[in-house]
């Protein structure tokens, strides 16, 4: 397991489902985002001031009912000057072979005044593996699609 892996573990509690009695969506969506937080910080260590970026990519394939305990494992997939991309694997469920959602998360390294600057050492990336593989591949076809702050610019620039 590479240093700036994590494993998290969290308990669906009724305050965290839908009208199902299953994960709400949002709250799938903290748990993803806290773990990559996480992973991001442990992979900066204590220089690092991190803010999310983008949410790339979320995936969920499975409905996750009140009183289970899920884990969900992070590591750095990316990164680049002042930026990186977590990737989590929520690790299947009971009976189940797929994890049960995945998702990557861009986090951008900022100094005081919330700026982009670069990272502050360098930061252990951990994309080999049959877990993180189909994440990695995401990513690279992520990669083709401009940033949304460009099209942007580009429209007000425009008029």
């Amino acid at each position: 397991m590479p240093a700036s892996e994590i494993t998290s573990h969290r308990l669906v509690l009724p305050a965290d489902a839908n009208h199902y009695g299953t994960l709400y969506a949002g709250s799938l969506l903290r748990y993803a985002l806290e773990s990559g937080y996480a992973t991001a910080c442990r992979a900066t260590g204590p220089a690092g001031n991190l803010v999310l970026r983008r949410v790339l990519s979320l995936e969920c394939r499975r409905s996750v009912p009140v009183g289970t305990l899920v884990e969900i494992r992070g590591v750095v997939l990316q990164a680049r000057r002042g930026y990186l991309v977590a990737g989590v694997v929520g690790m299947p469920l009971a009976d189940h072979t797929l994890p049960w959602m995945d998702g990557l998360f861009g986090f951008a390294q900022v100094d005081g005044a919330g700026l982009p600057v670069s990272l502050p050492d360098t930061v252990e990336i951990a994309a080999d593996g049959p877990l993180w593989r189909p994440l990695v591949a995401r990513l690279d076809k992520l990669a083709a699609i401009r940033g949304a702050t460009g099209d942007w610019i580009e429209a007000l620039e425009a008029g």
